[in-house]
């Protein structure tokens, strides 16, 4: 039975990589609290949701309000093939959403996954949170929920997204996301990375905090391209692909939501802090474990590591902030004294580069 990990191991192994170089820091100096106003942190899509979150906040608005507002845009944006309108559609050609939300002054949480014909599936999460006793509302069910609270349907597939869709159903092969038998002459499979096909398991995330401490997240996408109907990342689960604790601060990830799930990413990176990790380190040290509990030979590369990638993205309560990433070119949107910007995320791995 392999040791338990550790607080320690966790800091141990933080530190180390920052010792050998390999931690590329987009921690904040901020001091002990965010005194150039709201701090807002999203993935690298999210540089118009930070700046809306932050305005919204400076004009009185609560953080729930302003990180789903500042997804918003994201959301209704159809070149963006990762979140809302114009996400990539599952195997059959259908767009399905995920998010979640959380409230960190009542540590309150909604969500929904495999959300149909509903541009901003991050509302209806919200909506989950303020209108019922639930955490979370899928398929089916969330799209009822939310056509009775008025939402109105409509296709989301735009023509772009169904060229790519198209184009992938004319070339997948053995490139889809079911898995040979255990009997089969080869169990391995083929590269998602190859020539003509477009992939995504993006996603948006957000989070910010306002000059009374208070914070709140937001994670919503479109999921995995080309996903088995009813396929849910991490995005929509509370502690996986989004968390917030007032008292600490707030994380969630993109990437491949199956290896976040399977290590409760958000909530572990705020659980490190909460015992004295500053944001990279702690984002880095989940990164770091990820990376260690990948073992399925079709996730690895020819030297043993994740062939895909995952970004952790931590805000804490003082206003530090910091972005990680298992494979370097990784970038976060940032907000904060008054300023938006994109900067670097840490790393675990470099990129080889192009031939």
């Amino acid at each position: 039975m392999p040791d338990p990990v550790s607080r320690r191991t966790f800091l141990a192994t933080a530190a180390a990589a920052a010792a050998a170089g390999k931690i590329r820091s987009a921690s904040a100096d901020n001091g002990d609290a965010p005194r150039g106003g709201p701090v807002a942190i999203s993935s690298a899509n999210g540089l118009r949701a930070v700046t809306k979150a932050a305005a919204m906040i400076n004009d009185g608005a609560d953080t729930l309000d302003a990180v789903v507002a500042g997804v918003n845009i994201v959301e209704a944006d159809p070149t963006d093939h990762s979140v809302g309108l114009g996400g990539l559609p599952n195997e059959e050609g259908v767009v399905e959403l995920d998010s979640s939300v959380m409230h960190g002054p009542t540590h309150n949480s909604g969500a929904v996954a495999a959300l149909r014909n509903v541009v901003y599936a991050s509302r209806v999460a919200k909506l989950v949170l303020e209108r019922t006793d639930h955490a979370m509302i899928v398929g089916h069910g969330a799209l009822r929920f939310a056509k009775a609270h008025g939402f109105e349907e409509q296709d989301l597939l735009t023509d772009e997204a169904r060229k790519m869709w198209l184009r992938w159903k004319e070339t997948h092969s053995d490139r889809d996301d079911w898995l040979p038998p255990p009997d089969a002459p080869d169990n391995g499979k083929q590269s998602r990375a190859h020539s003509g096909v477009q992939y995504t398991y993006g996603t948006i995330h957000c989070s910010a905090l306002d000059t009374r401490g208070d914070l709140s997240a937001v994670t919503t996408t479109s999921g995995l391209s080309y996903k088995i109907p009813g396929r849910v990342g991490d995005s929509p689960i509370v502690g996986a692909g989004m968390y917030v604790d007032n008292a600490v601060g707030a994380a969630g990830s993109t990437g491949r939501g199956e290896a976040v799930i399977k290590n409760c990413g958000a909530f572990a990176v705020v659980e490190l802090m909460r015992n004295g990790a500053s944001p990279p380190d702690a984002c880095m040290a989940v990164i770091k474990r990820i990376a260690d509990h990948t073992r399925d030979p079709h996730l690895l590369d020819d030297r043993g590591r994740p062939s895909f990638d995952v970004k952790m993205y931590a805000l804490a309560k003082d206003g530090r902030f910091a972005a990680a990433s298992i494979w370097s070119g990784g970038k976060l949107a940032v907000l904060s004294n008054g300023t938006a910007r994109h900067e670097d995320a840490a790393y675990l791995f470099k990129r080889p580069e192009k031939q």
